[in-house]
């Protein structure tokens, strides 16, 4: 090695020291309970991303944010949403959509899904195998309407769906609400959901506020299905339980550590489990956003 080439190895070693050490810190200052990046879906800031797009993403980046999963785009093209994120210091790793999206637009967000990096594409919201048969078709009435022949026909779409996304690269997986708990004949639809659904094809995002809602005990799926979540959502209420509670009908959401979800047993159970993200999302605010926000920011880093 000439001593110019030596000189110039040692600058560009220190260099990259230098950024390990800011990314390290960085991370470090931002870890969560699993020692994972901070996420938050940013269904959380629904309200905000239409008025300042660029704008709330830089502040949620400053608050300690680091990975961010979509619901919706708001009009912005590929290019727009990675100058935002790459601006904000913003991972997007995952995007939801509804199956009524999903389906006839596969194509357009597989593509688009690559153009910005994306991980994963989750269905939000299933299908009907019958869609003419739903006749109420608000949010609430196509919730009730779901039987275990639709639970049990989307299980089939999104096997054949998660194919065609892994096949670009990308993972396919679900998002739970609530109605996903309610048995029928003794069968609950979102077990249903995990026999027929084939791993290698569908993963899942647990959401821990709505499993919670739904009757149902997040800490028992993450040990009974240790492998089959690879992304979890971070709520909390400030009463449970409550009868006849849903997402259509939920209790008041509260900041992290401030109302009645125990989450040390949780992050316990789910570190044992396949988690590769989590994503704190909060639905309603007492405050301003943004403070809420930070706080849940920081009451996910004590864990760390």
């Amino acid at each position: 090695m000439t001593a110019h080439s030596r000189r110039s190895f040692l600058k560009y070693a220190s260099a990259a020291a230098a950024y390990s050490a800011v990314v390290a810190h960085t991370y470090s200052a931002s870890a969560t309970p699993l020692g994972l990046p901070l996420g938050l879906q940013l269904y959380s800031v629904r309200e905000l991303l239409p008025k300042d797009y660029d704008g709330t993403l830089m502040q949620l980046g400053k608050i300690g944010y680091q990975e961010v999963e979509a619901a919706g785009f708001y009009n912005h093209d590929a290019n727009q949403v990675n100058a935002a994120m790459k601006n904000a210091g913003l991972h997007c790793v995952s995007a939801h959509y509804a199956w009524d999206t999903l389906h006839p637009q596969l194509d357009q967000i597989i593509e688009f899904g690559n153009k910005i990096g994306l991980s994963y594409i989750i269905c939000a919201f299933p299908g009907f195998k019958n869609p003419a048969a739903v006749k109420d078709k608000s949010y609430a009435g196509r919730a009730r309407a779901f039987t275990l022949e639709d639970w049990r026909w989307n299980a089939d779409q999104f096997n054949m769906i998660g194919e065609k996304v892994h096949a670009s690269g990308m993972h396919f997986g679900y998002h739970n609400h609530t109605m996903e708990f309610a048995e029928e004949n003794g069968v609950v639809p979102y077990d249903e959901l995990l026999k027929l659904t084939d791993p290698t094809k569908v993963t899942m995002e647990l959401d821990c506020g709505w499993v919670t809602v739904g009757g149902k005990n997040p800490i028992d799926y993450l040990k009974k299905y240790p492998n089959r979540f690879s992304m979890l959502h971070v709520k909390d209420f400030k009463e449970l339980p409550i009868a006849g509670s849903s997402e259509m009908k939920p209790p008041a959401a509260s900041v992290l550590g401030q109302g009645k979800i125990d989450y040390t047993p949780i992050f316990a159970a789910a570190n044992k489990s396949a988690i590769k993200h989590i994503f704190v999302e909060q639905e309603q605010y007492d405050m301003d956003p943004m403070t809420e926000l930070k706080e849940n920011a920081e009451y996910m880093r004590k864990f760390s």
